[in-house]
């Protein structure tokens, strides 16, 4: 039989409760000092570890005492109005037969889980059954394959980026710097979490009623996957850099060949208006045939200069 706990004196904790089968699970979101202090009389936990599920600087880690496992794990959070992400962190004590999870709101697939063990028996029975190492597992499991559509859409950015680096009326250089920042923030959450998971499935047995090494060893080829999957996008993401940079060099060398080369041609048109008012009677009615001879001797120099930067390839 189930029993989920969500009395007005356990709401002012952000602390929601399930009971199915002598385990219970215990999830606070968004902790606080009053819903620590709670657990520290409650459950008589380690005030150090605590202290730390209020840290935002903490690093993914598993602590193992002599009743219970304290772990710190980090997850990704995708700001649309700044386009960027953000890491954030949740926590859990794994004790017999108790799960308290202390996690902010953006871990849905926390969140979903219990949604679904409060309304459905079959739910219940199929993840409460079997001890808190394996309902933690299930957690960790959804939250990593909440990942697969990160990179999904990483991979629409970097599809449409990609059609625009090679696109010369579109600058790129801000979405390429959004983009590699975001894939720098998924790199440093995922890829710790390979040894943290590796040295969890090791201590976690103990608090499971099943043999979770086929579990964990799924979930490490899931994590192997997306990791592999980053270090590819930022490879690719350093490739449109170079080529943006060395296009946008290209075009700018271009831009400045053509300014160089309408000041070369009116060079000589300005030196002959020069010559032209400064010689004496230039100005003068009978100084036209001085006027059409200079200007013959101008359109030769722009022959002859049109003519020497086409045959070096400079226009």
């Amino acid at each position: 039989m189930a029993i989920s706990e969500n009395n007005p004196e356990k709401k002012q904790y952000n602390l929601k409760t399930i009971t199915w089968g002598g385990l219970t699970w215990v999830d606070i979101v968004q902790p606080t000092k009053e819903s620590i202090k709670y657990l520290a009389d409650q459950y008589k936990l380690n005030p150090l570890d605590l202290e730390d599920v209020l840290s935002i600087r903490q690093v993914p880690k598993v602590e193992e005492y002599p009743d219970y496992l304290f772990a710190v794990f980090h997850f990704s959070v995708y700001d649309k109005a700044k386009r960027v992400s953000s890491r954030r962190q949740w926590s859990a004590f794994v004790r017999d037969n108790l799960l308290i999870t202390l996690r902010p709101t953006e871990l849905k697939a926390a969140d979903d889980l219990f949604r679904e063990c409060e309304l459905r028996e079959d739910t219940r029975e199929q993840f409460l059954s079997h001890g808190p190492g394996y309902l933690l597992y299930q957690i960790i499991d959804r939250a990593i394959d909440s990942y697969f559509k990160v990179l999904d859409k990483i991979l629409n950015l970097m599809e449409d980026i990609e059609d625009n680096v090679f696109n010369e009326n579109v600058e790129v250089a801000v979405e390429l710097s959004f983009l590699r920042r975001d894939i720098i923030t998924q790199r440093r959450v995922m890829f710790p979490s390979r040894p943290l998971i590796t040295e969890l499935e090791k201590k976690l047995k103990r608090f499971s009623q099943i043999d979770l090494t086929l579990y964990f060893s799924d979930l490490m080829d899931h994590l192997n996957r997306i990791c592999e999957t980053l270090d590819e996008y930022a490879e690719t993401i350093a490739v449109f850099k170079d080529a943006d940079y060395t296009l946008s060099g290209y075009r700018s060398n271009r831009s400045i060949r053509m300014l160089t080369l309408l000041f070369a041609i009116g060079l000589p048109f300005l030196i002959a208006t020069g010559i032209y008012i400064m010689l004496p009677g230039g100005t003068e009615k009978g100084g036209i045939q001085l006027f059409l001879a200079l200007l013959i001797l101008v359109f030769l120099v722009v022959g002859v200069m049109l003519f020497t930067f086409r045959r070096r390839n400079i226009i």
